[in-house]
């Protein structure tokens, strides 16, 4: 199937192959028509799918072919006729990215706003009208709060990662806001998984939705080498990770971390041994987080030490490491990770540190993964316990890999200060 077959507007369809897209990808084949056809779609794909194009290609589409795109009738201030809500800041940026690069031969105003910027930016963009609003729930709220955003227009709703919005504790906004849009607008919901919290959701704001589920990114398919080194405790995970670094195939790397404060930390000790580092996690400010991706982007920073949430949405092709320093909590997070390398057909590496007592953990993500990460051992740092090896022998069976993503994905989330705790730790979530 080409772009051609969706029947998508002239000026998308040009925009497309500028980009040197010619196929759709599984998730956009089959949600991009359903949502031209004015289906509602509840969706299931995680990062690496395509999903992004998915609904933003068919946003624009309405747009280009809606009687309302005339410059009179659109330039209404703050009243978008698409919304795009989304869990994070470097999420809710790159949908903006890509919806101004799909829409570039298109007269549209895309606007984004999310918590962490001062304010009299995103009020003089929502003054000057907006067609695509993409923002973060929290930021959204203030804006309608003070009667700069009008969402009694609205055509069309899109939830992105909403797995994520519910477990950063937006379910309240969301809910809220999607009172506030008309009840005959289209709603498409995408999120990792579809069940639980999600799937009471999804049923409350959608009518006779298609579901399109589409399976994980194979990452055996994307040309990255896995591997795992057991470790026996933190200061044994500084010097595996001080040989990874040493790598000289090593062009650029992301190090997941859990915590902001072990982001810091981490970021410091690395600097102080002559490397290029820079830490991004949610308690920088936005201008922070901007420069430190642009220096990412521009090769100044090697190693990127990062919380998942601060991670979300980072695009850089010449990443060619990633390291789990700390295991993810979820185990679907291990493909986002994972996904930051490898891009554009690239080759790239993952590899992840557990300890002895993370071996339950590990297999949880081998079948989020669906196939087992090869243990290797460095010479002259081994694990000091033999039981660590962990040999493929004894590795469970992934014939139903398939069968446990579901519980693999769940489990609690840690992300507040303890009251009156002389060792605060903050989970950045």
């Amino acid at each position: 199937m080409t772009f051609e077959e969706l029947n998508l507007a002239p000026a998308l369809l040009q925009a497309l192959a500028e980009c040197g897209y010619t196929e759709p990808t599984p998730i956009q084949a089959q949600t991009i028509p359903a949502l031209i056809g004015g289906r509602d779609v509840i969706g299931s794909a995680q990062t690496g799918t395509g999903k992004t194009a998915a609904f933003v290609l068919p946003a624009l589409h309405r747009l280009a072919s809606s009687s309302t795109t005339a410059p009179q009738k659109r330039r209404n201030a703050g009243r978008p006729q698409v919304l795009v809500l989304a869990p994070t800041r470097e999420l809710a940026q790159q949908v903006a990215q890509q919806a101004t690069r799909y829409g570039q031969h298109m007269r549209l105003r895309i606007v984004c706003i999310y918590g962490g910027e001062p304010y009299p930016r995103q009020i003089r963009e929502l003054q000057h009208g907006v067609d695509i609003l993409v923002a973060t729930p929290g930021r959204l709220i203030d804006h309608i709060e003070r009667g700069r955003v009008d969402l009694s227009a609205l055509e069309m709703l899109v939830l992105d990662e909403a797995d994520r919005m519910l477990d950063l504790g937006f379910s309240d906004d969301v809910e809220r806001i999607c009172a506030l849009t008309p009840a005959a607008r289209q709603t498409v919901l995408f999120s990792a998984t579809i069940d639980g919290a999600i799937a009471r959701l999804a049923g409350r704001l959608t009518r006779d939705a298609v579901r399109i589920d589409v399976k994980a990114v194979d990452v055996g398919a994307l040309a990255i080498d896995q591997r795992v080194h057991f470790a026996d405790d933190r200061a044994h995970k500084h010097r595996l990770l001080d040989h990874v670094l040493a790598d000289v195939s090593l062009k650029q790397s992301i190090v997941f971390i859990a915590t902001q404060r072990d982001a810091e930390t981490l970021a410091l000790r690395l600097q102080d041994a002559g490397h290029a580092v820079a830490a991004l996690h949610g308690g920088m400010s936005q201008r922070e987080r901007n420069s430190t991706l642009n220096r990412l982007r521009r090769g100044g920073v090697r190693t990127l030490v990062a919380t998942d949430v601060a991670a979300r949405g980072i695009d850089v092709a010449s990443i060619t490491h990633v390291i789990n320093f700390d295991l993810p909590r979820q185990a679907d997070d291990y493909i986002h990770r994972i996904g930051r390398t490898g891009r554009a057909g690239a080759s790239g590496t993952a590899v992840s540190f557990a300890n002895h007592s993370e071996r339950g953990a590990l297999r949880m993500i081998e079948r989020a993964a669906g196939q087992p990460i090869p243990t290797q051992v460095i010479p002259g740092l081994e694990p000091r316990a033999r039981s660590a090896g962990c040999d493929e022998a004894r590795r469970p069976s992934f014939a139903k890999a398939g069968a446990n993503r579901r519980h693999a994905a769940g489990g609690p989330v840690e992300g507040r200060r303890s009251p009156g705790s002389s060792q605060p730790r903050w989970r950045d979530r």
